[in-house]
């Protein structure tokens, strides 16, 4: 009996997803490595159901959401990490999940915002990356002002793509 490449794809997908929530977290970081791997793995994922139109919508989505990205990025609304996984992420979901996507990304994202700007959430947000360890946050980097966006992306790419799985 031979694996199928789903069997491979979906928890390498969800533990790269999880680990760029933590360091996003910990460090406001999402290591290069992380959405490189979920780029790598992506055709583990897509030949569970090989399509030539659905692997170009899924590339072109990618494309649109990266370009996007890298627009926010350049006017400093988002980090360059959080652009490459969201990017990562869309690729995916493919056309039929990134608006999907996009939405549960945004949706998280405000809440997690309003949590990190109330008093507790934003004490909370602090004594975690103390008891984490050495965070590696730049000292001319105000964590008060910024949003670990990638653990919202992650949250949205986490049940976009293995909801589906799940029945």
């Amino acid at each position: 009996m031979f694996l199928q490449p789903d069997v491979i794809a979906l928890p390498v997908f969800a533990v790269v997803m999880l680990i760029a929530a933590f360091e996003d977290f910990r460090r406001l970081v999402i290591p290069n490595l992380l959405p490189l791997v979920l780029c790598v793995a992506w055709p583990l994922h897509f030949a569970a159901a090989p399509s030539l139109v659905g692997a170009l919508s899924a590339i072109g989505c990618a494309l649109a959401v990266f370009i996007v990205g890298a627009a926010l990025f350049s006017r400093g609304f988002l980090g360059g990490g959080d652009v490459k996984l969201l990017t990562a992420a869309t690729l995916w979901a493919g056309a039929p999940g990134t608006p999907s996507l996009l939405v549960l990304t945004g949706v998280l994202g405000g809440v997690l915002t309003l949590f990190l700007l109330m008093p507790f959430g934003a004490q909370l947000a602090e004594a975690s990356r103390a008891f984490l360890g050495p965070s590696a946050i730049s000292a001319n980097h105000d964590t008060a002002k910024s949003v670990p966006y990638g653990v919202a992306i992650a949250g949205a790419g986490l049940i976009v793509i293995l909801s589906p799985h799940f029945g």
